[in-house]
């Protein structure tokens, strides 16, 4: 909850009690309370900004303030309520407030960390077209694959920079977002208020560059922005991050031009069915995720080369490119690793491997990988049987991570959006602040030393830092 918010709140409180409490002289300046509050929630307004889950306390400061206008403007006490009408009424009002105070607690204005690292951020979006694949998700035949990247880099922002917001075409992807959750649109208004630590277009710095790579894949229907924290993370503390939407396989993709790209559920067979065909359709859909991510491999070496964007040219180092993605994204990760020598090391979060293919399984992955695993119940196949064996087979260092009270949707911001986990589908029940502070440590220390080599005794085993981490990891024997 916001600092005026609660401000308002406890005024409020005070303000109800003052109706059935004498005001000695003492504490006469007390009647005043309700006017305070009226100024405190019109600065509320204008610095803080409307949000809908405070029209209730907006209610009770007029309610107030109206009762006790006639004696301010009299300058006499008002006696305190007496008789049982009164103290019904008194009850109603402090029923009214505490529902009043419930709503902002539980559906807050999320706060994303505070970036662990020592950089500034900076983020720039890029609307990129692969003009050698067809579109097989389009009603348009001529259609070619477009994808929206977002790129995070250590930055250099000017002192009348501003941040960006959480999600930019809101008004576009609010509905979308909604959907997901399965709630209405008007409940998830105030993330519009909410405001990263990202500045816009900002210039990138120069030392410490080249700077390693990080890509980021969401889930199905995800979104490129649903991960802002890792991002932050990674480009305050020295990388490059990269995050793509993958359209129709995300929740909404809203391009340059304005339009808007929505999930599509044909895209995928009903959960845990496995009829013929539907094997085709889970693996054709990773597949393109994977080629999506080699695309975007290939943009980063033009955008390395000055010829997509002058201000990226000789900052990126291609030779240290991490991969990670959560679920959906997650599987295509260790496709993609398969494929792709560019991959120096890859992160799966709560990965979905049933639509790999046998091969992707059966055959050691040959870079550094870590598997971190969430408590969700929500597998209808082999896919932890798969887990299983991607772990034992790596061929390089790996490293197993499973995480006590996270399920499937902690995986990114999702979170911070209320500290109710019932609120929230697949929320586990782990604080979702300490959620994303276990997260990001590990992923800082695997890519920190892999892509960076800075060694980390997170990687070493079980931490009493991190109690929630149950730690497994294994390494390929020496020669």
């Amino acid at each position: 909850m916001r600092l005026l918010e609660m401000v308002i709140l406890l005024l409020n409180l005070a303000a109800l009690l003052m109706v059935y409490v004498p005001l000695r002289p003492a504490i006469r300046w007390a009647k005043f309370l309700p006017a305070a509050t009226v100024i405190i929630t019109l600065a509320h307004l204008v610095m803080e900004q409307y949000r809908w889950q405070m029209a209730l306390s907006y209610v009770l400061t007029a309610a107030l303030f109206l009762r006790t206008l006639p004696s301010l403007l009299k300058n006499t006490d008002r006696p305190p309520a007496r008789g049982a009408l009164a103290f019904l009424a008194g009850g109603f009002g402090f029923v009214w407030w505490f529902v009043a105070a419930t709503l902002p607690v539980i559906l807050p204005v999320p706060r994303l960390p505070t970036p662990p690292g020592p950089y500034a951020v900076g983020s720039v979006l890029y609307d990129w077209t692969d003009t050698t694949r067809v579109e097989t998700y389009s009603s348009d035949p001529n259609a070619k694959r477009e994808l929206m990247v977002q790129v995070w880099y250590p930055a250099l922002p000017t002192a009348d920079a501003k941040t960006i917001p959480l999600l930019d075409n809101f008004d576009a992807a609010l509905p979308a977002f909604a959907d997901i959750l399965k709630v209405p649109a008007f409940a998830l208004d105030h993330l519009r208020l909410v405001r990263t630590h990202t500045y816009g277009d900002a210039p990138i710095r120069n030392d410490g560059a080249p700077y390693p790579l990080v890509i980021l894949s969401h889930g199905y229907t995800g979104y490129r922005n649903a991960g802002v924290n890792q991002m932050e993370a990674l480009a305050s503390s020295g990388y490059v991050a990269v995050a793509i939407d993958h359209a129709y396989a995300a929740a909404f993709t809203v391009f340059s031009n304005g339009r808007v790209v929505l999930n599509d559920p044909a895209m995928l067979p009903p959960a845990g069915q496995n009829l013929p065909g539907d094997q085709a359709m889970r693996e054709a859909l990773q597949a393109t995720v994977v080629a999506d991510e080699r695309f975007v491999m290939d943009q980063l070496q033009r955008l390395n080369a000055g010829q997509l964007d002058a201000r990226f040219a000789g900052k990126l180092d291609l030779q240290r490119i991490g991969l990670t993605g959560v679920s959906l994204g997650g599987g295509a990760v260790v496709w993609a690793c398969h494929l792709d020598a560019r991959c120096k090391a890859g992160l799966v979060q709560d990965g979905w491997y049933e639509p790999l293919p046998e091969t992707m399984v059966s055959e050691p992955l040959r870079q550094p990988f870590m598997f971190m695993q969430s408590e969700t119940k929500m597998w209808k196949m082999d896919n932890l049987a798969r887990l299983d064996t991607l772990y034992q087979k790596v061929s390089a260092p790996a490293v197993h991570l499973k995480l006590a009270g996270v399920l499937h949707d902690d995986f990114g911001d999702y979170p911070l959006l209320s500290p109710v986990s019932g609120l929230l589908p697949e929320r586990g029940a782990l604080n979702g602040e300490r959620t994303l502070q276990v997260v990001d440590a590990y992923m800082l220390a695997f890519f920190g030393r892999y892509l960076k080599n800075q060694p980390s005794p997170l990687l070493n085993g079980p931490s009493l830092d991190y109690p929630e981490v149950q730690f497994a990891s294994h390494s390929p024997p020496g020669p």
